[in-house]
């Protein structure tokens, strides 16, 4: 039984989808004129690991997502590069997808664009209208946020100060604008023929940022969703936004289950430009060698909780992660003469513990916990490889384990980073041969060899090992 926080109540829910068996799961993507931070990662990590674990338990998950590629920002870099938005908004939408592809994150089942919707938005915009929610001013048209009953709500936000925080934001000519300081833009006008804009019943304009994630939702999913995730910045004001505009439109509730990540901070301080420790997804994966230790890194914290992104804590992952490489590998290299045949009392531990991962994940994803049971199973590898007798059926259900639950997390590569090449391959063969004959100078003088080619060799009292290093 799955239970998740859900933002709106701020309490545990049980998990009941509206489908039996089925998802609706709607995430926020990330605007287009730069590359992604790691913040961004952390996002698409944590809500990859729900997918992963909702399909682990059953669950037929349809993942959509989108790209926010007409914004302001992203006219903004399209100006300063001399260049048109959707080169920019294509430039970084591939890099979106070069740089997730190493950190093992699912594709969506649907990635929308909102320039692929804009018709689409422009009806719901329109229905706005007709309702009453909404009115055109100037060319822009706004939503009435009062009319709403509860609004933010999500964000237990209280309405006065809203009212009186937008205003301090707002200058004159918006104020003229606006019925009220609070009500926020779902269409917006073109005030230059350079812009990107579409023709509209209010004159040629663009959408506003709240609406696409509306629209893109309720075409690809259904008007109620099953689960809506994002970082806990956008609850207020994207997502409450979104729900306003959503059951103002449809009538119907928006979202069953809200869930937002944690912030990441970077050498304990919030990441920001200013701060100059704005940190790039691109920039860490060309600058460190290892993908899945920073998968690893981001997807074993429990995602409401905030991450400390620095050098020392990600090696501190990185030595956590190869513990579990080398006691996986470790067992793995006793295959090779293990037995047939099965033990009840290991098998019988190794189910305990991953009742216990399946506990901790379903207490709204607790990776921590998770982890922990990971690391028995470790530990339990650790001890089983040095029995003088490995069961063939006992090892296999071990490894089997330990492998599904770090593909819960989305690390995977536990066997090897890469292949032998031919000269490893014939060294260690010679060393084994070494040993046998008892010319333990030769031996030494192989694995020297081997350290030069990258791999690490361990003598055991059940043969050689090796691994590569990094």
């Amino acid at each position: 039984m799955i239970r998740i926080y859900n933002t709106l109540s701020r309490e545990k829910e049980i998990f009941k989808a509206i489908t039996p068996k089925k998802v609706n799961m709607y995430v926020c993507g990330p605007t287009v004129y730069n590359y992604i931070h790691i913040g961004n990662a952390r996002s698409a990590i944590a809500f990859d690991v729900v997918r992963r674990y909702l399909e682990y338990r059953g669950y037929d998950v349809k993942y959509v997502s989108n790209f926010t590629d007409v914004d302001d920002k992203i006219i903004n870099r399209a100006r300063e590069e001399g260049v048109d938005e959707m080169t920019i908004a294509n430039k970084y939408a591939t890099a979106f997808d070069e740089d997730t592809l190493p950190l093992n994150i699912r594709p969506a089942s649907v990635r929308s664009r909102a320039t692929e919707v804009i018709p689409d938005i422009i009806t719901f915009v329109q229905d706005l209208v007709t309702k009453g929610y909404a009115y055109e001013s100037q060319g822009d048209v706004y939503f009435r946020a009062k009319k709403f009953h509860g609004y933010g709500i999500l964000a237990h936000q209280d309405l006065a100060e809203m009212e009186a925080n937008a205003a301090g934001r707002l200058n004159d000519e918006e104020m003229t604008r606006k019925e009220d300081p609070i009500d926020f833009a779902v269409w917006k006008a073109s005030h230059s023929e350079e812009e990107i804009s579409w023709q509209s019943p209010w004159g040629k304009g663009r959408p506003g940022w709240h609406i696409e994630c509306s629209v893109m939702s309720q075409k690809y999913l259904a008007n109620t969703l099953d689960i809506h995730g994002g970082g806990i910045d956008l609850a207020f004001p994207h997502h409450t936004n979104e729900m306003a505009q959503s059951e103002a439109r449809t009538g119907q509730k928006f979202v069953n289950y809200w869930m937002h990540n944690g912030f990441v901070n970077v050498n304990n301080e919030k990441m920001s430009k200013s701060l100059g420790n704005f940190t790039t997804l691109h920039d860490m994966l060309a600058n460190y060698d290892d993908p899945m230790t920073i998968r690893y890194f981001l997807a074993t914290t429990q995602y409401r909780r905030p991450i400390n992104y620095s050098s020392e804590t990600l090696e501190q992952a990185r030595g956590a992660l190869d513990r579990i490489r080398t006691g996986y590998r470790n067992l793995l290299f006793r295959m090779d003469n293990a037995v047939v045949g099965s033990d009840s009392t290991i098998e019988d531990e190794i189910k305990q513990h991953v009742r216990d991962f399946e506990f901790a994940m379903d207490d709204d994803f607790n990776t921590p916990n998770a982890l922990a049971s990971v690391f028995e199973l470790v530990t339990l590898a650790n001890t089983y490889t040095d029995e003088n007798e490995v069961k063939k059926a006992t090892a296999e259900l071990l490894l089997e384990s330990i492998s599904t639950m770090m593909g819960i997390f989305g690390v995977d590569g536990l066997a090897d980073r890469s292949e032998l090449t031919t000269e490893q391959k014939s060294l260690l063969e010679a060393r084994v041969v070494a040993r046998q004959m008892h010319n333990f100078e030769l031996s030494d003088q192989l694995r020297n060899q081997l350290r030069d080619l990258g791999i690490s060799v361990e003598d055991t009292a059940t043969g050689q090992r090796w691994k590569h290093e990094r």
